[in-house]
């Protein structure tokens, strides 16, 4: 009996890059950042990401440069443990399990904030020094225990701690100021070589604290510039500069000897949550809002933009993948469609839908991108923009977009204004060869099918016209789905599931519980007869085409049915004590293949099935609908989540280096070189013995002149050159021997093609 592998929940693509401040390391050459349960290495000319070095089982939550050692870094997640890299190579050097609930990041000085039920407290940990590749850390000290979750830590000159709120002091000094005013702390930072603290406050203040740690009385002054909350707070590292960031996108220099002088870097996109700065000061990094990281050389320009799957507070096109890019297609920026890649884990382009600039203000109403469609080839691609004014009717408008195959984007081909007299509630493209269809349904009561008309006999482009409108007794269609043939076109009007033809003939009607449908998708492959649909009443019914009857009905909350375009696997997502279910299914088996409860809290409203490029090759039967298609889902909080197997884990980790180190040999890179290469040779000659080698002449004496003899009393290169590749010549004595069996063959195989002709001059082999 094969034994089962656990299906794990992961961040895998698409991870918020700005979920902390990124590192920069000493020579500004890469940029290091969180992203879900990895860390990222990119090049900061390039913006291309080198190593993704990959480890940690739950979400990475800081990490820092390892004093002692340029070329490494340390990373801490919530999976309790600490982990060392070499950047440069991906390699991982150590694991340090800590025996802690939750870590929650980390900082310059190995200091890590710990998160438990009842206590949050900043503790220093001591990582101890040992050749072991996983070294426990057992030495806890505690430095600050009255730390907010909420609040801020930074450490300046001679390791000194400052946490916010916590501070006493700072909180007495502001509690004469209006009643009313918004003086709470939003972020901090210490000078690197003075006795000085700046904070940033909800008011758009910054106050520069001095003489905090001496005996006489402290004083304070006052920055005014941002309209908002400060977001972050950044000195250089000489202590000439302070950088700050918030709502506004600016990148905002203040001169710290000379407090009224300031420069800006505007339109930077979203609001700045982070700043990081590079060692010698040359290269600044803020994090946006955006999922966006943006690299300045000297807050003079901007040199590199990395750019995260964006996520904003709703996804109103759902989730859905390019049939050419295999791309991960949503809402991006505002009026925009983001093509994500999702195994390369990069932003490849966005499509500008509504065409028009967007104003950043409060309470503007503007054109939103809501629904977006493609057809079975990626040819063409269908969207919807509509937008809402006090006061005056809603506006809507339908663009069909082709593909255009120089640009490699799609091009605006037809603009239809006021498509339906109400709000598009959903669309979908037949999938049938024979016609390309698209079609669109609303609470004005109708549906329509728009076709494209051929012109291909005549110089006229493409051009789209409504081909039939469509309804039932009067009633609003909720939902709409095509078979997977295209034969068949389901319409859910409220209570009652109507079936099409292709000829617009109303073939049967589906009677179920009651409650509104709110979902409709057709079986694939072997189960293409059934049609399976949710109701507003928790119920899940699936219907027998064939026999026009209920085929089974179960009562459960799904508040997502998907289904898997290369199987005939259903994912549904159930709601239950405001947690997620998850049920793989086939609509024609009574039991499910795979289940998990409690996936995510809240109730996930977008998933989509993504084709592998690899397919994966899981024995066991619970894992066998991940062979094809990889499932990722929205949680409430937007995090992009999948899932992972073990054979999958098990290939990652077989394709990324990793390198035990024996700890009776001191640890050097010709080590780490030199002893990968001798187990290689280990392993050959165990396995192959009886193996020959042609081993080629040493002591040679051109090498010996070119190695040993000093740079200044050598030849010309010339007169080196041809004695050195003379010296790499075997002697035909030699290769006669262990040519001979080589030759013999050649021979035969020349006589056996020349049909007849068996006469062979030996001079024209090199033996």
């Amino acid at each position: 009996m094969v034994a089962h592998a656990e299906i794990r929940v992961v961040h895998r693509g698409g991870s918020k890059i700005n979920f902390r401040e990124p590192v920069i390391t000493n020579d500004s050459r890469f940029l290091l950042c969180a992203s879900g349960e990895s860390v990222k290495v990119y090049s900061s000319s390039s913006e291309e990401c080198v190593h993704d070095l990959q480890g940690h089982t739950d979400l990475v939550s800081g990490i820092v440069r390892n004093p002692s050692n340029h070329l490494q870094v340390y990373s801490c997640s919530a999976d309790g443990t600490v982990r060392l890299w070499d950047f440069t190579d991906g390699i991982l050097i150590k694991v340090q399990p800590r025996s802690l609930p939750k870590s929650f990041s980390i900082t310059a000085s190995f200091l890590g904030v710990c998160v438990s039920s009842e206590l949050f407290q900043l503790v220093a940990v001591h990582l101890p020094r040992s050749g072991d590749q996983e070294v426990e850390a057992r030495e806890l000290s505690a430095v600050l225990c009255d730390v907010s979750p909420s609040g801020a830590v930074s450490f300046g000159r001679e390791v000194r701690v400052v946490g916010l709120p916590g501070t006493s002091v700072a909180n007495k000094s502001l509690s004469g100021n209006k009643k009313g005013a918004k003086n709470a702390f939003t972020c901090v930072s210490c000078h690197p070589k003075e006795d000085c603290i700046a904070t940033g406050h909800e008011d758009g203040k910054i106050r520069l604290w001095r003489n905090f740690n001496q005996k006489k009385e402290y004083t304070y002054s006052t920055l005014h510039w941002h309209h908002g909350a400060v977001n972050t707070l950044q000195f250089t590292p000489e202590g000439t500069n302070l950088l700050s960031g918030g709502i506004e996108s600016v990148l905002v220099q203040w001169r710290y000897t000379q407090e009224n002088q300031k420069d800006f870097l505007p339109r930077l996109g979203g609001a700045i949550t982070h700043i990081a700065v590079s060692p010698d000061g040359s290269l600044f990094c803020t994090s946006h809002s955006d999922n966006k990281i943006t690299i300045i050389q000297s807050c003079v320009k901007v040199s590199a933009i990395i750019q995260g799957l964006v996520k904003g507070e709703g996804v109103r096109t759902d989730l859905m993948i390019d049939p050419r890019s295999k791309a991960l297609v949503l809402n991006g920026k505002p009026g925009h469609l983001q093509f994500y890649s999702l195994p390369r884990d990069k932003l490849l382009y966005n499509l500008d839908i509504v065409q028009q600039e967007y104003i950043h203000e409060e309470g503007l109403d503007q054109f939103e991108v809501v629904k977006a469609a493609f057809d079975t080839r990626g040819d063409w691609l269908a969207t919807v923009e509509e937008r809402t004014q006090k006061g005056s009717e809603l506006e809507i408008n339908l663009k069909l977009w082709a593909y255009n195959e120089q640009t490699q984007s799609f091009v605006l081909n037809t603009t239809v204004t006021a498509p339906h007299e109400d709000q598009i509630t959903a669309m979908c493209f037949s999938p049938s060869p024979e016609t390309t269809m698209l079609v669109t349904i609303s609470f004005d009561g109708h549906f329509k099918a728009w076709l494209l008309a051929d012109h291909s006999d005549t110089e006229e482009g493409a051009s789209w016209s409504c081909d039939f409108v469509g309804g039932y007794h009067l009633l609003k269609p909720g939902c709409c789905c095509f078979s997977a043939d295209g034969s068949l076109l389901a319409v859910g009007f409220q209570e009652v599931v109507t079936v099409w033809s292709p000829s617009w003939e109303l073939l049967t009607t589906l009677s179920q519980p009651p409650g509104a449908i709110r979902d409709l998708c057709f079986g694939r492959l072997s189960c293409s007869k059934y049609l399976l649909g949710t109701s507003t009443k928790n119920q899940l019914c699936c219907w027998n085409l064939l026999t026009c009857s209920l085929e089974w009905s179960t009562p459960v909350d799904v508040s997502l049915l998907q289904a898997d375009p290369l199987s005939e696997n259903m994912a549904a997502f159930c709601s239950q004590s405001g947690c997620s279910d998850l049920f793989v299914f086939k609509p024609g088996e009574s039991r499910p293949l795979y289940s998990q409860r409690a996936l995510c809290t809240g109730k996930v409203q977008h998933a989509v099935f993504a084709p592998r490029d690899q397919m994966l090759e899981s024995c066991e039967e619970h894992a066998q609908w991940l062979n094809r298609s990889q499932l990722y889902f929205l949680t409430q909080h937007m995090d992009l989540m999948t899932f992972s197997t073990k054979t999958e884990e098990d290939r990652l980790l077989a394709s990324s280096k990793r390198l035990m180190v024996d700890d009776s040999v001191a640890v050097t890179p010709f080590y780490l070189l030199l002893g990968k290469h001798r187990q290689q040779q280990q392993q050959e000659a165990l396995t192959n013995p009886m193996a020959e080698r042609i081993q080629l002449p040493q002591g040679s004496i051109a090498i010996k002149e070119l190695l040993y003899t000093p740079a200044h009393v050598l030849p010309s290169a010339s007169f080196l050159c041809s004695m050195f590749v003379r010296s790499l010549l075997i002697s035909s004595s030699c290769r006669w021997r262990h040519g001979e069996e080589n030759l013999i063959q050649r021979i035969r195989f020349k006589n056996w093609s020349c049909a007849g002709h068996h006469t062979l001059a030996v001079s024209e082999y090199p033996y």
